[in-house]
C-alpha cells in the first residue's frame, strides 16, 4: 500500500539500473537457501489438510507524481529487477497494468517475452489521465495520475462511464496483447464493474486491498478477512450469501496482512499503519524474523477450506526499497513450493480453482498458534459467507476481538453513484469492533469472565488448542487456569459456540466492554436477540443458547454494554 510520507523513496542506484536492462530473462539455477534464521529448517509438518495458496502479484505504474526523484525509467527498472528475481527462483506470477504502464512499448516487450505458461498480464483498476480521455471523459486530476477516490478509481465515475473506462481498456489491451485480461484489481473495485467486466470480458479473478482504516484515505473495514469471497451484486466489498445474488468472480485479499498486530496498530489514531507481507516495510515483510514467522504460521498452523496470502509490490516504491524484502522472500517461497507446502500460482489460476471447488463463498480460517518469539499472543481469524470473527489470546487471557456480519442486501453508495470526496469507505455490520471501538486506554471486545468468592475475574487459561473439524469446522479446545474445566470453541459457517466444560459447577458469561463515548450499533437487548442498525440497516444477533442481558448494577448505572450468560455452560450465537 502506498504510504509515501512513512518511507524514504531513493532512486536505483546507476550500476543497478544498468545491471537490470542487461538482465538474460532466462531461468537461472534456483538458489533456495533460507535466510539467516529461517524456519525451512524447522521439522514441524505442514497442515495438509487445507490448500496452501500463495500469488506473487506486482502491479505497475508508470509514473510517480508525488516524488520528482522517480522517474519513468526508475519505476521500469524495478519491475525489470522483480521480472529478473522471480526468475531466478523459478517463480511465476502476475502482474497488473495500470493504462498508462500498458500502452508503454517498454512494458509491452518486457512482459510479452515472459512465459505464458507461468506469468499473468492482467489490468490494475486506477485510471490514469490516458485512460480517462481515451473514453471520451474530462480529465479532473492535479496530475496524470491522482491516488485520490473521486479521480483515480471506480468510485469517482458514474456506472455509466465505468463501462467506458472499462471498454477503452480492454480494447487497447487486446490489441497490444491479442486477448483481454483474466484477472482485474485495485485497492477497490464496484460490484458494478466486475459483473461488468465478468460478462462482457469473462475475467475469472479479482483482488482488493486487506482490511485498513483511514490508509490512504482509504477505509476498508469489517470484510472477509483475507482467502477470497464471491461479493455481493450491491456492494463489491460485502460477501453474498446466496449464488443468485453474487458476481461470479472471486476477489481475493492483498498484501498479507499480519494477523495478530495490523488490527491493531494505529489503535485511537486516524488510520492505521502497515503491517503486512509487502517487502517496503522494515518491520514486516522486510524484515527476516517476521517473513520467517509469518510463513511458518501461513503452512503449518491449521485452517479450514484453504490459506491465501499475496507477495509482491507495487512498482511506486522502488527497486532500493523493496529489494532487501524480496530477497528475503523469493528463496522462502521457491523452498516452501519445491517442498510442496504451498501452491504458488498465478490469479487467474487461483480464481478458476476457486470457481470450480466453490459455488458460494466458502468457510476459511487463518490462525497462529505462537507468536514471535517474546510474545504470548495467539489468534484464529475465521470468515463464511454470513460473518466473520476473530480470537485473540493475550496473557493468558481470550478476547473476541471481533465480529462483523455480512448481508449481501446492505448496499454500498458507491454502485449507483460517484463519490464526491477524496477518500472512501467500505464497511460491513458491526456486533464487535475491537478497534473502532477501542481507546489507547481502553480496550474494547468480549472478554469471558467468571464469579469465583463473590467476585468477577477474568478467566485465564493455557495454550489452546486450534484444530480442523470436518470440512468447514474449527474447533479450538481452551484448557483454563482460573477456573476448573475447558473452553470449547466451535466455529461453524452460521454460528459460533462456547461451551465450558468442567467437572464442578462455573458461573461465568461473556462481556462486552468499549471505550467510554463510543456509539454503539445495538438498538434493543433482548433475552435472546440483540437488535442492531448500522447505516440505516437493521440486523440481529441472536442467541440459540444462553441469553443476552445489558449489564447495569443495582441502581440502574450501566456497567457495561453487553453480557452473554449460558444455559447449561453453553452459548450459542446465530449470525
Amino acid at each position: 500500500m502506498i504510504i509515501k510520507s512513512t518511507l524514504t523513496i531513493a532512486l536505483l542506484a546507476a550500476s543497478i539500473v544498468s545491471q537490470a536492462s542487461g538482465q538474460n530473462f532466462g531461468f537461472a539455477q534456483a538458489n533456495t537457501t533460507p535466510a539467516q534464521g529461517g524456519f525451512l529448517q524447522v521439522a514441524a509438518p505442514a497442515d495438509t489438510t487445507a490448500p496452501k495458496l500463495l500469488n506473487i502479484v506486482n502491479f505497475i505504474r508508470l509514473l510517480e507524481p508525488r516524488d520528482s526523484a522517480i522517474t519513468e525509467d526508475v519505476l521500469y527498472q524495478t519491475v525489470v529487477r522483480q521480472v529478473a528475481l522471480m526468475r531466478q527462483y523459478h517463480l511465476g506470477g502476475t502482474f497488473l497494468l495500470q493504462y498508462d504502464a500498458l500502452m508503454d512499448p517498454r512494458y509491452q516487450k518486457l512482459l510479452k517475452s515472459l512465459p505464458k505458461d507461468s506469468f499473468e498480464i492482467g489490468g490494475w483498476w486506477e485510471f490514469p489521465q490516458p485512460l480517462v480521455e481515451r473514453a471520451g471523459l474530462k480529465w479532473r486530476g492535479r496530475y496524470p495520475w491522482d491516488w485520490r477516490a473521486d479521480v483515480g478509481f471506480v468510485t469517482g465515475y458514474t456506472p455509466g462511464e465505468r463501462e467506458m473506462l472499462a471498454d477503452a481498456y480492454m480494447q487497447d489491451f487486446k490489441k497490444i496483447f491479442g486477448y483481454y485480461p483474466k484477472s482485474v484489481g485495485s485497492w477497490f473495485i464496484d460490484a458494478h464493474s466486475l459483473e461488468y467486466l465478468y460478462k462482457k470480458y469473462k475475467i475469472v479473478a479479482s483482488c482488493n486491498c486487506k482490511d485498513q482504516y483511514g490508509t490512504d484515505g482509504y477505509t476498508l473495514w469489517g470484510g472477509y478477512w483475507n482467502q477470497a469471497y464471491y461479493p455481493s451484486k450491491l456492494n463489491s466489498y460485502m460477501p453474498a450469501q446466496h449464488s443468485e445474488n453474487q458476481v461470479p468472480v472471486p476477489i481475493f485479499r492483498m498484501l498479507g496482512s499480519d494477523p495478530i498486530r495490523q488490527y491493531d496498530d494505529g489503535l485511537g489514531s486516524a488510520r492505521q499503519g502497515v503491517i503486512t507481507l509487502e517487502p517496503v516495510y522494515p518491520k514486516a515483510g522486510g524484515d527476516p524474523t517476521w517473513v520467517n514467522w509469518f510463513l511458518k504460521s501461513f503452512v503449518q498452523d491449521p485452517s479450514v477450506g484453504f490459506n491465501y496470502t499475496q507477495a509482491g509490490q507495487e512498482n511506486s516504491f522502488t527497486w532500493d526499497v523493496m529489494a532487501k524484502g524480496l530477497e528475503i522472500q523469493m528463496p522462502l517461497i521457491a523452498k516452501l513450493r519445491d517442498e510442496k507446502k504451498i501452491r504458488v500460482e498465478t490469479l487467474e489460476a487461483s480464481g478458476r480453482w476457486f470457481r470450480e471447488k466453490y459455488k458460494v463463498t466458502p468457510t476459511t480460517s487463518f490462525s497462529v498458534d505462537k507468536d514471535i518469539e517474546g510474545s504470548d499472543k495467539k489468534t484464529v481469524w475465521f470468515d463464511s459467507r454470513f460473518y466473520r470473527i476473530n480470537l485473540l489470546w493475550e496473557n493468558n487471557t481470550l478476547r473476541v476481538r471481533d465480529i462483523h456480519l455480512f448481508d449481501e442486501q446492505f448496499p454500498s453508495v458507491y454502485e449507483t453513484r460517484a463519490a464526491t470526496t477524496n477518500d472512501c469507505q467500505f464497511f460491513t455490520l458491526p456486533f464487535v469492533d475491537g478497534y473502532l471501538w477501542s481507546k489507547a486506554n481502553q480496550i474494547a471486545g468480549l472478554r469471558v469472565k467468571a464469579r469465583v468468592d463473590g467476585k468477577e475475574i477474568a478467566i485465564t487459561g493455557g495454550q489452546p488448542i486450534i484444530s480442523r473439524k470436518g470440512e468447514d469446522v474449527l474447533q479450538v479446545s481452551w484448557p483454563l487456569a482460573a477456573v476448573s474445566g475447558t473452553l470449547e470453541i466451535t466455529l461453524s459457517e452460521k454460528q459460533t459456540e462456547f461451551k465450558l466444560v468442567s467437572s464442578a459447577p462455573v458461573d461465568w458469561f461473556l462481556e462486552l466492554n468499549t471505550a467510554d463515548s463510543i456509539s454503539l450499533p445495538f438498538k434493543a437487548i433482548h433475552p435472546k436477540a440483540v437488535e442492531c442498525s448500522f447505516e440505516s440497516k437493521a440486523y440481529s444477533v441472536t442467541a440459540v443458547k444462553g441469553a443476552f442481558v445489558s449489564n447495569s448494577d443495582p441502581a440502574g448505572t450501566k456497567l457495561s454494554p453487553l453480557r452473554i450468560t449460558p444455559q447449561s455452560n453453553t452459548i450459542t450465537l446465530s449470525f
